[in-house]
């Protein structure tokens, strides 16, 4: 995907200038969509904390400045040459990519994405803006991470998540059983809905989970998929069997295309026929800058439940 705008006009973006440093909205002029691509008019932005992690870390950025954002939806106003599945006005829903410079999803109303076949889906009658910018990220990393093994147990860390929302699910249609998750408790019911089979609090130990886990299913655990990936929600992995690997879901990866364009070719569908559920949302004020003070309160751990969404057309 390409975030792009038209040729002389200076549409507002967030950014941060250099590595580490702080997150300000500014302007940026770019060019125009090429072959296979479409012209996206942003309309809704969803946060990950993926956003303000590169910021603080400096991780995966090559280039500076950098527009971050990952979950985008909006409407097609442009197609490149060779476009055949998508159609002016079309509203889609895509995966931004934050590591190569103006793809990133956090800028205004004038902005716009270059969007190849297997990074955006159009989004059904039954879904707003809002709802499908909740998809993106997390969907395709759920994707990536559930091979399918009928019948046989999962365990997932953090199922309230937005990777793990979509984690139970893609799991749940996978054929795995049981679907094994932990969250705060005000997040059972919420888990639960999504289609995990059993819940447990995530402030168990590793061995008081193991204990619980081993009353649900006397099948071996064969995949533990932590969505969390924070040094309290990691085990030791070596020894006794355990091997710990660590997966990218990002369609746009060279080796994860094939994977991303079969599973975005149906995204569309599992929405119309609510076989996947959009995250719970909340719509931070103030377009651009209110996405600020949304990362931080993800980065103090004040966000459960729900995904954060901007609209960057808010911008003053």
């Amino acid at each position: 995907m390409w975030l792009v705008i038209n040729k002389g006009t200076m549409p507002k973006a967030l950014i941060f200038p250099k590595k580490r440093g702080n997150f300000k909205v500014g302007s940026r002029s770019i060019s125009s969509p090429g072959t296979g691509q479409l012209l996206v008019k942003i309309r809704s932005a969803a946060l990950n904390p993926v956003d303000y992690k590169i910021r603080d870390t400096g991780i995966s950025v090559t280039h500076c400045p950098v527009i971050s954002g990952v979950d985008i939806a909006g409407i097609v106003q442009e197609l490149g040459e060779g476009v055949e599945n998508f159609r002016k006005g079309n509203k889609v829903l895509a995966h931004g990519n934050f590591s190569i410079i103006d793809q990133g999803a956090f800028q205004r109303l004038e902005g716009v994405n270059y969007i190849t076949g297997y990074i955006a889906s159009q989004i059904p009658s039954n879904q707003s803006f809002d709802s499908a910018a909740t998809v993106p990220l997390g969907e395709q990393s759920g994707s990536r991470d559930t091979p399918s093994l009928s019948e046989k147990p999962i365990v997932i860390l953090g199922g309230s998540s937005s990777v793990g929302s979509y984690t139970i699910q893609l799991a749940r249609l996978s054929g795995f059983y049981p679907v094994v998750t932990t969250a705060s408790p005000n997040n059972e019911d919420l888990v639960m809905g999504y289609g995990a089979t059993h819940f447990f609090d995530r402030h168990l130990s590793g061995n008081q989970l193991a204990a619980a886990i081993s009353k649900v299913t006397d099948s071996p655990i064969r995949i533990v998929f932590d969505t969390i990936s924070l040094p309290e929600t990691q085990s030791e992995d070596e020894g006794k069997g355990r091997k710990a690997v660590s997966t990218i879901g990002s369609p746009h990866l060279p080796h994860n295309h094939e994977l991303f364009r079969s599973s975005w070719a149906m995204v569309e569908k599992w929405l119309s026929k609510g076989i996947i559920q959009p995250n719970n949302h909340e719509i931070l004020p103030n377009g651009l800058e209110g996405i600020i003070g949304g990362l931080e309160r993800m980065r103090m751990g004040q966000v459960s439940g729900t995904k954060l969404v901007a609209h960057p057309q808010e911008t003053q």
